[in-house]
């Protein structure tokens, strides 16, 4: 085919602000190696651009007419069009420069010297052997349509143009269940299936119930959203959606995402499972409860038995009355407090509970079998966030203060650890808007803070983490660097983490800034002491022998005596450590202002770091030597 000469533009390289490699490829364009000709206006007035995805038809001819290649039917093609997104696509130079002239649905020739398309050196764009590289060449352009569209996957196998707007932001993802119209069509326009009639098409997320790439595209759009999801074949796995996908090389899906019902794996092993049955009031997550919010809630609860026995329902057992408790604070069972967290004001859901987040280590209604599976039906009706402190008084502070440590100390008591420490972090992080207005009131709050960092302290060290013990004994002791209870608890920590000198730095130092606590030191010491005998020792058994050998022979560790059993055994936890026992311990006494703040710690199982890996029975010999002895304040 032709080209009428007279109506040919002749191009120069467009300034380009960014320095890309297309941009790099640009620079190299010279006057009059690339040539156009209209051969059929476009509309509108915009043109593509960078991201934009371009669906195109391409003849390729020599310049006496001859056809080289074609995606055209009449010229020996397969009928399918060319999709390509400009700036992420590997493209000729040509095209890379010429479609960005082009409108919707022109027609163009463009005639490119061989330096403007295959022939260019290094191009990226790959082409069949016998191609005529170095030749100049016609190439016929039809631009179909131009849109943005997001890039799903890296290798551009799964694009989405978006071509209705949803409501919210919330995407499905497993184990969500979907309902949504589709519609499916070949490269070339044949229609492959259509569900767009009578119900909408049921799957849920994660289960390969449609194929890859849809499911990915689907997973970045939001209820009511409407859209094109163009899916390559390497992403068309087989499924019960397209059962065959031999012989299609791309699908293009039209999809109208009806609704989705949030279902969340908890866990995350399929055994704490929350499903939404009636959406609720705002937006996930900005307006569920957050911690420490006073929540009003109905729930009805059931045994997963055939009969689905109802044990506990607040609209009956309870006069109608919902049931009304403070989220963090360990008053519902740790799989029910879980899933209500994640819920909004209004919303109904069914939550699948395992039996450890349920009643087992809960107190146990009389009709729930131990170790039973339970379901709850909760409603959230409404919650309460819980006040700041704005227009209190430094008393008024100050007593609210101590309800929540109380609440923290309980917490503690019970073994919750994590929530005790939640709650004390809670107030040292609002007690930064805090300011005492004279001196008495300074050393109140000062030792208070001092009490929380330490109690934060004793939170780690009986959640087997003593370097983090260690950073919150810092925070009182660079500001008070002979503070003596910090001491004998960071020395603790050290002695836990086994790092021996520095726990026996931190106990000599107690014994010089205060003779009180001799006594309380010396027994630390000796603990110390006997620590560090007693690993010399099971090392000296572990390893007898082992270089006793001569080269070439091999020797066997020695074995404990003890029994591999020993790792996993429990041990009753003494919480009274000796300091705290040491009345005359002046900081101590400034501490305890009341024997209410001092809480005894409830039986629980500890990391001991890595000592207790050493051997087999090192967690049992920590607790003989009372090295997890730690006492909230």
């Amino acid at each position: 085919m032709g080209v009428d000469e007279d109506s040919e533009q002749e191009f120069k390289p467009q300034k380009k602000k960014s320095t890309s490699d297309d941009d790099k490829r640009m620079q190299k364009i010279k006057p009059g190696s690339l040539m156009k000709a209209l051969l059929r206006p476009g509309s509108g007035e915009k043109t593509p651009s960078d991201g934009d995805q371009v669906i195109y038809h391409c003849t390729i001819r020599t310049l006496d007419g001859v056809v080289v290649e074609s995606t055209r039917a009449e010229f020996g093609g397969k009928g399918t069009p060319i999709r390509q997104v400009l700036g992420k696509s590997k493209m000729i130079l040509g095209l890379l420069e010429g479609f960005p002239t082009m409108l919707n649905g022109e027609v163009a020739m463009f005639k490119m010297k061989p330096e403007l398309h295959y022939g260019e050196e290094n191009c990226p764009a790959i082409v069949a052997d016998g191609f005529p590289k170095d030749d100049e060449l016609h190439f016929e352009i039809e631009l179909i349509e131009f849109s943005k569209v997001k890039v799903i996957s890296e290798d551009l196998g799964v694009l989405k143009k978006v071509t209705g707007e949803g409501q919210g932001w919330e995407t499905p993802r497993e184990p969500y269940e979907i309902k949504a119209w589709i519609l499916a069509k070949s490269g070339d326009g044949k229609l492959i299936l259509s569900h767009t009639q009578g119900e909408p098409f049921f799957f849920t997320f994660g289960k390969s119930e449609v194929p890859k790439g849809l499911e990915m595209g689907m997973g970045t759009m939001t209820r009511g959203e409407k859209a094109v999801i163009y899916v390559s074949n390497k992403y068309l796995t087989q499924c019960p959606l397209i059962p065959t996908v031999e012989g299609i090389e791309e699908v293009h899906f039209e999809v109208d995402l009806v609704h989705f019902v949030q279902v969340r794996d908890v866990l995350g092993d399929g055994r704490l499972i929350k499903r939404r049955i009636r959406d609720g009031r705002g937006e996930f997550p900005m307006d569920c409860p957050l911690h420490d919010s006073l929540l009003h809630v109905h729930y009805k609860g059931m045994l997963l038995n055939t009969e689905k026995t109802v044990f506990y329902d607040t609209k009956v057992d309870n006069n109608g009355r919902p049931l009304e408790f403070r989220s963090g604070e360990g008053l519902v069972p740790e799989g029910f407090e879980m899933c209500i967290r994640l819920m909004l004001p209004g919303e109904i859901a069914l939550v699948t509970c395992p039996p450890d987040y349920a009643y087992d280590k809960f107190p146990r209604p009389a009709n729930v079998p131990q170790g039973a599976d339970v379901q709850w039906e909760i409603e959230l009706l409404d919650y309460e966030k819980q006040k700041d402190w704005t227009g209190f008084n430094f008393r008024q502070i100050m007593e609210d203060v101590e309800k929540i440590k109380g609440t923290g100390n309980r917490l503690f008591k019970e073994g919750k650890y994590e929530l005790a420490k939640a709650k004390y972090e809670h107030v040292l992080r609002e007690f930064n808007h805090v300011n005492p207005q004279d001196d008495e009131e300074g050393k109140e709050f000062s030792n208070t803070r001092n009490l929380l960092h330490l109690n934060v302290a004793a939170c780690f060290l009986k959640m087997g983490e003593p370097r983090k013990s260690i950073e919150a004994c810092n925070k009182v002791l660079d500001a008070n660097p002979v503070h003596v209870k910090a001491l004998y608890r960071r020395g603790m920590a050290y002695m836990s983490a086994g790092d021996f000198e520095e726990a026996r730095e931190n106990f000599n130092k107690m014994m010089t800034i205060d003779k009180t606590s001799e006594s309380t030191a010396k027994a630390a010491l000796l603990r110390l002491n006997k620590e560090e005998q007693e690993i010399h020792k099971r090392a000296r058994k572990q390893f007898k022998g082992l270089f006793d050998k001569k080269p070439g022979e091999i020797a066997e560790a020695g074995v404990s005596d003890t029994g591999d059993q020993d790792r996993d055994e429990t041990h009753e936890i003494d919480d009274r450590d000796d300091l705290d026992s040491n009345k005359d311990l002046a900081t101590s006494r400034i501490l305890m202002d009341s024997n209410k703040e001092n809480v005894p710690q409830a039986t629980a199982q500890t990391r001991m770091g890595f000592l207790s890996g050493l051997w087999p029975s090192g967690r049992r010999f920590f607790t003989a030597l009372g090295l997890d002895k730690c006492t909230i304040l």
